[in-house]
């Protein structure tokens, strides 16, 4: 039986400090759940603060990267893959992870959130503001879940996963 990979999306060098801490630790909790992670895989932002908080659980991080070679990626991903792909990489973010995770919103992050529910996927908004909470239900509907903190969006994913 395979495991679990969850994603983490977020913006990467303009990424609040409130996104990148709750970031670090959602990637603390999913490795404790046994979980996957799966992250931009660059070293800023939150792609870097979520694996960076599985490494210190001792989790197993994925990287998926917008370049050919290792230049700009997080230290914490075990796994890279190299795309060449730029931001068109952001449909396999989503489309291998089983459910996403988005920390904080931003032109890069939306455009997952939009293709995670355009496939189908659940996704739980962390650190997002009301407008984009509004426009995301909206179009995702019951697709679209909030957490207030990292907790509650792990145990909002593990009900998820049960259904």
């Amino acid at each position: 039986m395979s495991r679990i990979i969850v994603g983490v999306m977020g913006a990467g060098r303009d990424a609040s400090a409130e996104a990148r801490e709750a970031a670090f630790e959602l990637g603390r909790l999913i490795a404790r759940e046994g979980w996957i992670l799966l992250t931009g895989g660059r070293n800023a932002g939150v792609m870097d603060a979520a694996s960076r908080g599985a490494k210190e659980a001792q989790g197993l991080t994925v990287g998926i990267l917008p370049g050919k070679d290792t230049e700009g990626m997080s230290d914490a991903v075990d796994i890279p893959i190299f795309t060449g792909m730029g931001q068109a990489r952001n449909n396999i973010n989503v489309l291998s992870s089983r459910l996403v995770f988005a920390c904080g919103i931003g032109a890069g992050t939306a455009s997952e959130i939009a293709l995670a529910l355009k496939a189908g996927k659940k996704v739980i908004l962390l650190c997002c503001n009301q407008e984009g909470i509004d426009f995301f239900r909206a179009l995702g509907k019951e697709n679209v879940l909030v957490a207030a903190q990292p907790d509650e969006a792990v145990l909002m994913a593990k009900k998820l996963m049960l259904t």
